[in-house]
């Protein structure tokens, strides 16, 4: 699938400081959910369903990604 990125509107998280490289997302017009490494805004992209988005957000929720 491919998914038109170029108007999408990136951000970052509140918490994340201005120099603090992070994952950046944007909500995309077809209800899609991209997700971007801020220190490569030009390379590759995911792109989520919303059940994926909703999925992922609730595993960093439940600390599924947490180093052990």
């Amino acid at each position: 699938m491919s998914v038109d990125l170029s108007g999408a509107r990136w951000f970052k998280s509140s918490r994340s400081s201005a120099n603090q490289e992070c994952v950046e997302v944007a909500f995309l017009d077809s209800g899609m959910v991209g997700m971007r490494d801020s220190k490569n805004p030009t390379g590759a992209a995911l792109v989520l369903t919303p059940t994926e988005w909703d999925a992922f957000t609730a595993g960093v929720n439940d600390g599924e990604f947490d180093r052990p």
